[in-house]
C-alpha cells in the first residue's frame, strides 16, 4: 500500500459520493495512480483522450450539458499547462470542473527534473479554488481524518461557490513508488452520503422580490431578456445555468422558463429570449427575431422601454447589446438579476443588481402581482407592437432563407435547428454559428437544447466541448455546428482511442474556406484582397471529409437542405460519430445575405410598426 495509493482512491470515492458521474482521463506515468483509480471504481463513466487540450475541453462540454463538474486527470508538465483555454472558459461561463494535475514532488523542482513546471496555482485567479496535496503524499499535516473533508470541499467549490459555479484545481505531487493498492480507506458518511453537502442557488430573497416590483412598478412599456441561465431553476447547477435546462418536450416551454414568462404575462411584457436559455419554442410573449427587429430604426426609438429586467448571460447579438446605451433608452431602468451577484454587463448600464436565482425571482414577483395563474390577457398595446414587429421579421427571414438565396449559413444553421430530434442537444460554435442559431432560427416544437462557450467567446476546443455533451448524455444524439476554422483547430477531438465507447455526436462543418466572421468587420474592406486573405480569412488546403474519414468518422456532404436533413437522419439512425461537411455559397455572398436579411427584416418592421400603437405613444 502507497499513501497515493489510499488518498486518490478516497478522492474518488468521495467525488463519487457527491455526485461526480464522469471523468476524462490523459494518459502519462505521474498520473497514473488516479487514473486507474478513476478506471477501476465503476461507478464513473471515464473516457480516455490522447491529448490534455481536448480532455479538459470534454470536461467542459461535461459539466456545461449536466450542470456537474466531470473529473479531468493530467500528468505533470506541460500536460497541465494544455487545460488552461477550457480553465479559463469554465471560469467566465461559470460552468463546474474538476481538474487534476499529476506533478513532481517538492525535492524535484528547480533541479532539471523532466517533466516539471510550477503548477502552484497554474491557472491563477481562473479557478475557484486551488488545493494542493503534497503535504498528504509526503506524510504531513492534513491527517488521513480530513481527506474526505478534503475532497468534498472540492465538489462544493466546484457548484456552489460564492463567486459561481467553476473549475477546481488538485495538484497531486505523487512520489515513487506510482503504484500500490488502497487496502482500507477511512470510513465515510453511512448510506454514501457525501461528507459535506451544498446547495447550489440563491433563491429569492424578500428584499430582492421587493426591488424587483418597485423597479416595474408602474412601467407599462418594459422587456425581459432572457439569456443562458435565465431558465435554470432554484438550486441547478451552473453548467445547467449556463447552458440552460434541459430539453423538453411537446409545443410549450415549461419547468423554470414557465416562471419567467409568468412574470411578463403579468406584466405585459415582451420576453427577448436567446436559444440558450430555454429549447426555442412557440411561447405566448416571446419574441424570436430581437436582432432582426431592432435592424429597424423606427424599432429602435419607439419600441424604447421604460424598463429593463436582465436575466442571465448576455445574448451574441451586438445590435441588441448597443440598443442598450442609445439616447432613446438613456431614462430606461436596467434591472440585472445574476444568483451570485456577478456583473454581467459590459454596458455599465445596471442601476440595480438583485442577487437571486432568475426563475424563482420571477414566480414570486409573479404571485405578488397575483397574475401567477391567470388567464393571459390581452396584449398591451406595446406588447402587440412587438409581437407584430417580431412576425414581420420572421415572415422576411423565412422568405429570404427559404427560396430565394438558396443555399447559405443562415439557410444551413435555420434548416438544421428545424430537423433535429426532439431531446437533441445542440452545441453552436462562437463565432458565426452561434449568431445565426440566435438570429434565424425558427420557434418549433420539440426544440433542442442549445449549449455555446460563451465565457470567453473563443472558436478553441468546440468539438471537444460537443464531445464533452456527447459523453455527459449518453443515449441522446448531440449536433455540433463548426466553421471549418474552427473545425480544423480541434481535430484532436476526433482521435478516437480504440477501447473507447464511440460518442454519439455528428459535427456538421460549414466550410467557407477561411473565417467568415471577419467580412462583417472594417478589415475586409480596408486591406487588399491577398493581405486580408493570408493574415484574417486564413482559408485552409485540407480536405475535411477526407480528415475526418482517416480518423474513422462517417462523413456525409450536403449542398442543400434536402441533403443535410437526410445526412443528419442518417447519422443518427447509424449512430456513433459523424461529420457532415457542408460547402455554403462562400464569404462574400454570406456578407451580402446578412445585409439582404437586415434590410428585409428592417423593411418589414417598418411596416408593421406604421401605424401601431406604441409608435404613435413613442
Amino acid at each position: 500500500m502507497t499513501v497515493q495509493a489510499e488518498l486518490v482512491a478516497v478522492l474518488v470515492d468521495e467525488w463519487v459520493r457527491a455526485g461526480v458521474r464522469h471523468a476524462v482521463v490523459a494518459p502519462g506515468s505521474r498520473s497514473a495512480p488516479l487514473a486507474l483509480a478513476l478506471l477501476t471504481d465503476g461507478r464513473l463513466r471515464v473516457e480516455v483522450r490522447l491529448d490534455e487540450r481536448t480532455a479538459a475541453f470534454a470536461c467542459l462540454g461535461i459539466g456545461l450539458a449536466s450542470g456537474m463538474p466531470a473529473i479531468l486527470c493530467t500528468t505533470s508538465g506541460t500536460a497541465a499547462v494544455e487545460a488552461h483555454p477550457a480553465v479559463v472558459e469554465a471560469h467566465l461561463a461559470g460552468v463546474p470542473m474538476i481538474v487534476c494535475t499529476a506533478d513532481r514532488p517538492l525535492e524535484l523542482h528547480r533541479v532539471g527534473a523532466f517533466q516539471t513546471v510550477d503548477q502552484q496555482r497554474l491557472y491563477g485567479s481562473s479557478v475557484r479554488a486551488f488545493l494542493d496535496l503534497g503535504a498528504v503524499v509526503s506524510g504531513e499535516q492534513p491527517a488521513r481524518s480530513s481527506w474526505r473533508s478534503l475532497a468534498s470541499r472540492v465538489v462544493a467549490d466546484a457548484v456552489a461557490n460564492p463567486l459561481g459555479p467553476g473549475p477546481v484545481h488538485v495538484n497531486l505531487p505523487l512520489r515513487e513508488p506510482l503504484l500500490g493498492e488502497a487496502v482500507e480507506l477511512p470510513p465515510g458518511r453511512p448510506g454514501g452520503r457525501p461528507w459535506h453537502r451544498a446547495v447550489a442557488g440563491a433563491g429569492a430573497s424578500p428584499a430582492a422580490v421587493a426591488a424587483l416590483i418597485d423597479a416595474v412598478a408602474g412601467a407599462s412599456r418594459g422587456v425581459i431578456v432572457a439569456g443562458a441561465g435565465a431558465g435554470a431553476g432554484a438550486g441547478a447547477g451552473a453548467g445547467a445555468g449556463a447552458g440552460g435546462p434541459k430539453p423538453v418536450g411537446g409545443d410549450t416551454v415549461g419547468g423554470s422558463s414557465a416562471e419567467v414568462l409568468s412574470l411578463a404575462r403579468a406584466l405585459g411584457w415582451p420576453v427577448l429570449a436567446d436559444p440558450r436559455a430555454w429549447p426555442k419554442v412557440a411561447a405566448e410573449g416571446v419574441v424570436e427575431h430581437p436582432d432582426a427587429l431592432l435592424r429597424s430604426e423606427l424599432a429602435r426609438r419607439r419600441l424604447a422601454p421604460e424598463v429593463v429586467v436582465h436575466l442571465g448571460a448576455p445574448h451574441a447579438s451586438k445590435v441588441l447589446a448597443t440598443w442598450w446605451g442609445e439616447p432613446a433608452l438613456a431614462a430606461s431602468r436596467h434591472v440585472l438579476v445574476d444568483p451570485y451577484g456577478r456583473f454581467a454587463d459590459s454596458e455599465r448600464l445596471a442601476d440595480l443588481v438583485l442577487v437571486a436565482e432568475p426563475a424563482e425571482l420571477c414566480r414570486q414577483a409573479a404571485r405578488r402581482l397575483g397574475a401567477a395563474a391567470a388567464p393571459a390577457p390581452d396584449p398591451s398595446p406595446y406588447l402587440a407592437d412587438w409581437l407584430a414587429a417580431d412576425r414581420a421579421a420572421g415572415e422576411a427571414i423565412a422568405g429570404l432563407l427559404d427560396a430565394a438565396w438558396g443555399w447559405s449559413e443562415p439557410a444551413a444553421a435555420r434548416a438544421l435547428f428545424a430537423c433535429l430530434p426532439t431531446g437533441s442537444a445542440l452545441v453552436a460554435s462562437s463565432s458565426m454559428p452561434v449568431r445565426d442559431v440566435e438570429w434565424f432560427a425558427a420557434a418549433r416544437p420539440g426544440a433542442p437544447q442549445v449549449l455555446a462557450n460563451r465565457g470567453a467567446n473563443g472558436i478553441d476546443g468546440v468539438v471537444s466541448t460537443a464531445l464533452g455533451a456527447a459523453l455527459a448524455t449518453p443515449g441522446r444524439r448531440t449536433v455540433a455546428l463548426v466553421g471549418d476554422l474552427a473545425f480544423l483547430h480541434d481535430i484532436g477531438a476526433l482521435v478516437q482511442g480504440s477501447h473507447e465507447a464511440p460518442p454519439e455526436l455528428t459535427v456538421v462543418v460549414l466550410d467557407n474556406s477561411g473565417g467568415g466572421i471577419f467580412s462583417f468587420l472594417p478589415y475586409a474592406a480596408a486591406l487588399p484582397d491577398k493581405l486580408y486573405e493570408r493574415a484574417l480569412a486564413t482559408p485552409q488546403l485540407a480536405d475535411l471529409a477526407a480528415v475526418a474519414a482517416a480518423l474513422h468518422w462517417r462523413t456525409y456532404s450536403a449542398s442543400s437542405r434536402q441533403q443535410l436533413v437526410e445526412a443528419i437522419e442518417e447519422s443518427g439512425r447509424a449512430g456513433g460519430p459523424a461529420v457532415v461537411v457542408v460547402v455554403t455559397s462562400g464569404r462574400d455572398a454570406n456578407l451580402e445575405l446578412h445585409a439582404e436579411l437586415a434590410s428585409a427584416a428592417a423593411a418589414a418592421v417598418d411596416g408593421a410598426l406604421a401605424g401601431g400603437t406604441a409608435a404613435n405613444a413613442g
